[in-house]
């Protein structure tokens, strides 16, 4: 799989319907992911979108996710730049340049999803997120 760049937003509890208004806007497949379908089924937050993935016949891509528990959502503040693939050794290195100069929100490793995973803020202000699946066999 070829690494992808595209925009990430954040929702306060509403991201269901964001997503599936845009699915509706530009067409394609949305996959959405629940809080409790990884491991936080007992929590108030269960039926809260944890990722989802609207991928349109355009070729556009747009991620999204309510924004997790303990963690603020600011309006006109709420998005990021996701890179994600399965070129580790890519990935890792717009990592690395991203988050010199800058401040990392959560460090690029290994997540209970299984891919490893990480946020920052570059020296520009911008926040990326930078996840790394398993290449596709």
């Amino acid at each position: 799989m070829a690494s992808r760049l595209n925009p990430y937003l954040s929702f306060g509890g509403d991201a269901r319907q964001a997503l599936e208004f845009y699915e509706e806007v530009f067409g394609g497949t949305l996959a959405l992911n629940t809080y409790g379908e990884s491991g936080q089924a007992a929590t108030p937050d269960a039926d809260r979108i944890m990722h989802g993935m609207l991928e349109t016949p355009s070729g556009f891509t747009l991620m999204g996710a309510d924004s997790p528990p303990g963690m603020e959502h600011t309006p006109g503040n709420n998005f990021s730049v996701s890179l994600s693939g399965d070129d580790a050794a890519e990935l890792r290195g717009y990592w690395e340049k991203l988050s010199a100069g800058g401040s990392v929100a959560v460090p690029l490793e290994k997540q209970m999803w299984g891919d490893v995973f990480g946020m920052c803020t570059d020296r520009f202000g911008i926040p990326w997120m930078v996840n790394i699946s398993e290449p596709q066999g």
